[in-house]
């Protein structure tokens, strides 16, 4: 059964940090690039960053590069999203995705909170 569990969500004040997990299972993970989206209320879903499965760029959405981070760990089958100098902006739900030419996962989610 492929799952794509996020953990690391919450309320953070301003200027703060928070590092989100996402871990994978079911499927070859080493096969699949991995992303994080996002989605606020009322907007569309926007591609935050994106890892490939080997050999490769990292990329990120404009409005989070030098902020955000994302690494991933082939022997523990975990992607990871450090979020530096966090924005009321950034409030959304924060997706993991896994996408190969086999097929396309996501997780369900978790809150990310950005507010004094």
């Amino acid at each position: 059964q492929v799952q794509l569990v996020e953990s690391g969500g919450g309320l953070v004040q301003p200027g703060g940090s928070l590092r989100l997990s996402c871990a994978a299972s079911g499927f070859t993970f080493t096969a699949y690039a991995m992303s994080w989206y996002r989605q606020a209320p009322g907007k569309e879903r926007e591609l935050v960053a994106y890892i490939p499965n080997h050999v490769g760029s990292t990329n990120y959405a404009d409005s989070v590069k030098g902020r955000f981070t994302i690494s991933r760990d082939n022997v523990k089958n975990t992607v990871y999203l450090q979020m530096n100098n966090l924005e009321p902006e950034d409030t959304a739900v924060y997706l993991c995705n896994a996408n190969s030419w086999r097929a396309t996962y996501w997780g369900q989610g978790t809150q990310v909170t950005v507010s004094s």
